[in-house]
This record gives structure tokens, C-alpha cells and sequence, in this order.
């Protein structure tokens, strides 16, 4: 997946460490054979090159994905779009380039949206899925997620009830440490080219995820473009939302719903976190300085300054 994993964990002192080492391996190395669109021979990569209205059999993890994925672009309707793979490539955030290309670009702009919850066919019980258009898909807004949402799994069958895990900027807190406190997280400050802390949250039975343009951009003239594609649109994300921030239950759903937001921005994106239910914070750039707004465990940040 391109970034680190780790768990920190309370166990016993004669717990066989390399033998967990080794099963929390193999669970991200799975999501990853699946879901990459960077490997040839991923499901994702065959899905993809399959042809319109051909039934093609997956794993039953990458249907698990993909109906996930389905569910949130619904509910965000389309905010969160897995079909956006046409557009992260010719921006050269994918597989197929690492600066934009003006051609695909223009090509992908003209192609009609197709979100993916309209055009894709999930048949869970038959273990298939059936493009009804061409579509070219990207899990990687919540594929993450969904790899440490299996590393907890991992930890669950293994006995280890106290563990921070994290894949890049995905963490979910499973339970407290032995001592009963919470896990602290930080909050990363959206600041480009350092890292700072903005803030320490305090998790216990909780998930968190961030998506924002301060790691991933391109700049076009003097404008930030986030790597985070608008379906919609046609184009990348292009608002003054520098971060977002997700509590959610699942990690899976912290990913994906941190993505839907950001492209929503806040006007939209907070009445939409209020009816799913969803702690949020937007950390919005203003003139040198960030104004904070959120909802539920976030709900006292809204209208404040953060500097």
C-alpha cells in the first residue's frame, strides 16, 4: 500500500510476538493483493480490465470493499465515489503516471459521471460483480481502513485485548491500554512540508481517520489541488478544507467517510456527518491561520481559530 503498518499492544510476556508479527502481516498483505491498483495481477486491477457486462468472480474481502464502498457514495451521494480511477491516474496520483497529464485529463473531464453505485453490480451471494458501464475503480480512500479493521480482527481471534493499530493515517484503538487508560493520538496539524501536533485525541473502542492536501497535491498556478478526486466534478477536490478528521466505530468507515467530507467541504459535509451520526473536524485555511468547525466529540470547535 505504499506505507507502514504497526500495532502497538499490551500482552502477555510469553506470547509468541513473531507468530502475531506474522498473521497481522498477512492480513494487510491480502487486502493489498486484492485491492492494489498498483499490481497487475490484483482483483482490483482485473476488475478494471474486465470488459461491461461481464460477470467476473471475486474474493469475498474485495466484495466486502466494494459494497462498503457503495453504501457510503450512496449516503454521500457521490461525494464518495470509488469510480474515480480514470481521474486519479491522469492526475498522477495512480498507477499509470506520477505528474498529470493534460490529455487524460481533458478525457477523463469529457467522459459522463458514472458513479459506481449506479454502474456496478454486486451479486454478494454469488461471490461476483458485474460493470454495467466502463468504469475504472480506486479502493484506496477505503482499502486502508479496511486493512486495519482486519488487523483488529487478527488481534480478536489472537486474545489481544488492549492495541493501537495504524496504516498510514488510519488508526483504530482496540479497547484501552491494560492500565485502563485511553490511547493517545495525535492530531496532525495540516501544515505542508513539516509535521507538527495540532491536538491529542483519546481513543478506546474507537477508529479515527484524516484526509487532506497538506501530504498529497499538485499545485496548479497558485492553487493547491488535493489528491482526493470530486466524481462530480471531474477534477480534484478545490475548497479551503485542509484536513478532516473522522470518529467513527470502524476503521473502514472513518477512511471512507474522512474522504466524502472532505470533498463535501463543511456547508454540506456537517449536516451530512450529523445525520450519519458522525464525529467530525474541519480545520478550514483562513488567511494564514485555520478555523476549526465540527460536530459530536468535535461539536466545541466550531467557529474557533487555530493558528
Amino acid at each position: 500500500m505504499g506505507t507502514q503498518w504497526s500495532v502497538r499492544c499490551d500482552i502477555a510476556p510469553d506470547a509468541d510476538t513473531e507468530a502475531l508479527r506474522s498473521r497481522l502481516a498477512a492480513a494487510v498483505e491480502e487486502v493489498d493483493r486484492q485491492m492494489s491498483p498498483w499490481k497487475p495481477d490484483s482483483d482490483l486491477t482485473r476488475l478494471n480490465q474486465a470488459p461491461p457486462e461481464q460477470w467476473l468472480p471475486l474474493p469475498e474481502q474485495t466484495l466486502e470493499v466494494l459494497g462498503r464502498a457503495l453504501e457510503i457514495a450512496r449516503q454521500s451521494e457521490g461525494a464518495f465515489d470509488p469510480a474515480v480511477g480514470a481521474l486519479v491516474d491522469a492526475w498522477g496520483f495512480g498507477a499509470a503516471r506520477d505528474t498529470p497529464d493534460p490529455v487524460a485529463i481533458r478525457a477523463a473531464a469529457r467522459t459522463p459521471w458514472r458513479p459506481a453505485y449506479q454502474w456496478l453490480e454486486l451479486d454478494r451471494a454469488g461471490g461476483r460483480v458485474c460493470k454495467r458501464a466502463p468504469l475504472a475503480l480506486d479502493l484506496c480512500a477505503i482499502a486502508k481502513g479496511y486493512a486495519v479493521d482486519r488487523m483488529a480482527t487478527v488481534l480478536k481471534r489472537n486474545g489481544v485485548a488492549h492495541a493501537l493499530v495504524a496504516l498510514d493515517g488510519e488508526l483504530r484503538a482496540c479497547g484501552a491500554q491494560a492500565g485502563g487508560e485511553p490511547w493517545p493520538v495525535a492530531l496532525e496539524s495540516p501544515q505542508p512540508g513539516c509535521r507538527a501536533v495540532h491536538g491529542v485525541l483519546e481513543l478506546r473502542d474507537l477508529s479515527v481517520a484524516t484526509s487532506g492536501d497538506y501530504r498529497r497535491f499538485v499545485k496548479v498556478g497558485n492553487v493547491r489541488l488535493a489528491h482526493s478526486m470530486d466524481g462530480r466534478r471531474a477534477a480534484p477536490v478545490n475548497n479551503d478544507v485542509a484536513s478532516v478528521t473522522v470518529l467513527a466505530a470502524d476503521c473502514t468507515s472513518a477512511d471512507a467517510w474522512a474522504t466524502a467530507l472532505l470533498v463535501a467541504g463543511p456547508d454540506k459535509g456537517l449536516p451530512l456527518a450529523q445525520r450519519m451520526g458522525l464525529d467530525v473536524l474541519y480545520l478550514l485555511r483562513r488567511e494564514g491561520h485555520w478555523i476549526e468547525r465540527g460536530r459530536g466529540r468535535f461539536a466545541a470547535a466550531v467557529g474557533s481559530d487555530a493558528r
